[in-house]
C-alpha cells in the first residue's frame, strides 16, 4: 500500500520543504519530494497546511496512561507506551527507577520480549540503583548501592534489551561502571550527582558521555566557605562532546535557563525528555501517597524534590517554541533527531529521510498534534484529527 502524505510543510535534514510530498510504503519513508502532484495508486492524505515532522524519540520515560515501567509487567510497557505515542513518541525507550536488581531483571525480562510485538519500544533505560545518596531526590533511598560488577555484568550478560544506563559516577565503582558499560555499547549518562569539573573530566574519560535531566538533581555555581566552586552544571557546559537533556515541561527548568542550554550546547548535543511519571497523560487520581501533583507537576508530598514531570513529547516542543522562543525546526530536531543520534538508532529514526522507518507527527500551526503515524499506519485513536 503506498500513501502519499501533501500540503504540508516537511521537515528534513536539508530544512523545510513547503507544499511536498511524503511518500510510505511498507512502513518505510519512500521519498519525500518537493512536488504535491498525485502518485498513480497512492492513498493521498491532505494535511491541510499543516507541519509533517519526524516521530519524536522519548529516551527518559517513567511511566504514563496510569502505569509505571517499573512495574515489571507487560501491561504496564504496553499502556505507558501507548500513552506516549498518542502523543508523537513514536520511540520509546521505557525508564526504570531505582528499585531491587531482582526486578530490574525481571522488567528487562518483559522488555525483551515485549520488543518481539511492540516496535515502538526500542529498548530499555535503566536510572540507578547506583546514585548517591544525598543527590537522589525522588528515587527510593532503601533501594540505592555501590556498583557491583558481577551483579551488572552478569545482567548484561543474560539480556540485549538495555540501551541506556545512568548513575553517579563519583560513587565507589562508579567509574569502573563507566568503562563496562560504556564498552558494551550502550548510552552511559550521569545523573543524581555532586561531581565537580574533575569529577566530570574522569568521568568523560570513563566513557560517561550524557548528562541525564541537566540542571536537575545536580549542583550548579557554589561556595564552600570563603571559595567558590564550579558545579556539574558548568563542568558539562565546558565537556565537549558531552550531551545532555532537559525536562522541557515548563516546571522543571525556566524557560531562561532552556535558552541557555540551547545556546551552549546547541540543538545537536541537546535532547528533549520527558523523565514523566505513571500520571502523564492520565486521567485518574493519584494512588501513590508519596506523591502530590501540583501547578501541572508532580512533587514528593514534602515537598522537599520535584518528582517527575506530567509531561509528553508534544508538551516539550510547544514549551520550548511558545516559551523559550526557539525555532520550531530546532525544537522538533531535539526531540527527534539529536536524541535518536544520542542513543543510536538515527540509521532508522529521527529524520525524514528515504529508508527509514515511517515514523512521522503531524502538527498544527499552534504545536499540537493531529495525527501520527507508527511504521506507516495511522495510530488509532489520532486517525479523525486531520481529517
Amino acid at each position: 500500500m503506498l500513501t502519499q502524505l501533501t500540503n504540508g510543510k516537511i521537515l528534513t535534514p536539508q530544512g523545510w520543504i513547503k507544499d511536498g510530498s511524503v511518500l510510505i510504503s511498507n512502513g518505510k519513508i519512500l521519498e519525500v519530494t518537493n512536488s504535491d502532484l498525485a502518485v498513480i495508486g497512492a492513498k493521498v492524505i491532505d494535511v491541510k497546511g499543516m507541519y509533517i515532522v519526524p516521530g519524536f524519540v522519548g529516551m527518559h520515560i517513567h511511566g504514563g496512561g496510569g502505569q509505571d515501567y517499573t512495574e515489571a509487567t507487560a501491561d504496564a510497557f504496553e499502556c505507558a507506551t501507548r500513552a506516549h505515542l498518542l502523543h508523537g513518541a513514536t520511540s520509546v525507550f521505557p525508564t526504570l527507577t531505582s528499585t531491587t536488581f531482582d526486578n530490574i531483571r525481571k522488567a528487562a525480562n518483559v522488555c525483551e520480549e515485549i520488543m518481539k510485538t511492540n516496535k515502538v519500544i526500542q529498548g530499555l533505560h535503566i536510572e540507578g540503583p547506583y546514585l548517591n545518596p544525598k543527590m537522589a531526590g525522588a528515587q527510593w533511598g532503601e533501594y540505592l548501592k555501590t556498583p557491583q560488577k558481577e551483579e551488572y555484568s552478569n545482567l548484561l550478560d543474560s539480556v540485549s534489551c538495555i540501551k541506556r544506563w545512568d548513575i553517579s559516577p563519583e560513587i565507589e565503582g562508579g567509574y569502573e561502571f563507566g568503562k563496562y558499560i560504556s564498552s558494551k555499547g550502550i548510552l552511559t549518562a550521569i545523573t543524581h550527582t555532586e561531581a565537580e569539573y574533575e569529577d566530570i573530566k574522569k568521568a568523560f574519560a570513563s566513557g560517561f558521555k550524557h548528562a541525564a535531566h541537566f540542571y536537575n538533581a545536580m549542583p550548579g555555581f557554589h561556595k564552600r566557605r570563603e571559595y567558590k566552586y564550579e558545579g556539574t552544571v558548568e563542568s558539562v557546559y565546558l565537556t565537549d562532546g558531552m550531551s545532555v537533556e532537559v525536562i522541557a515541561d515548563g516546571r522543571h527548568l525556566p524557560a531562561t535557563i532552556l535558552k541557555l542550554v540551547y545556546k551552549l550546547k546547541g540543538v545537536e548535543q541537546t535532547c528533549l525528555v520527558t523523565d514523566a511519571l505513571k500520571y502523564a497523560a492520565f486521567d485518574g487520581e493519584v494512588d501513590d501517597p508519596r506523591y502530590v501533583i501540583e501547578n501541572e507537576v508532580c512533587k514528593l508530598a514534602d515537598h522537599s524534590s520535584l518528582a517527575g514531570s506530567l509531561a509528553t513529547m508534544d508538551k516539550l516542543v510547544w514549551t520550548m517554541v511558545k516559551k523559550a522562543n526557539i525555532p520550531l525546526e530546532d525544537a522538533v530536531r531535539m526531540a527527534s533527531e539529536t536524541p535518536a543520534k544520542i542513543i543510536g538508532i538515527d540509521d532508522r529514526k529521527g529524520t525524514l529521510q528515504k529508508g527509514k522507518d515511517a515514523d512521522i507527527v503531524i502538527l498544527d500551526k499552534d504545536t499540537n498534534v493531529r495525527c501520527v503515524f507508527s511504521y506507516g499506519e495511522i495510530v488509532e485513536g489520532t486517525n479523525t484529527l486531520i481529517h
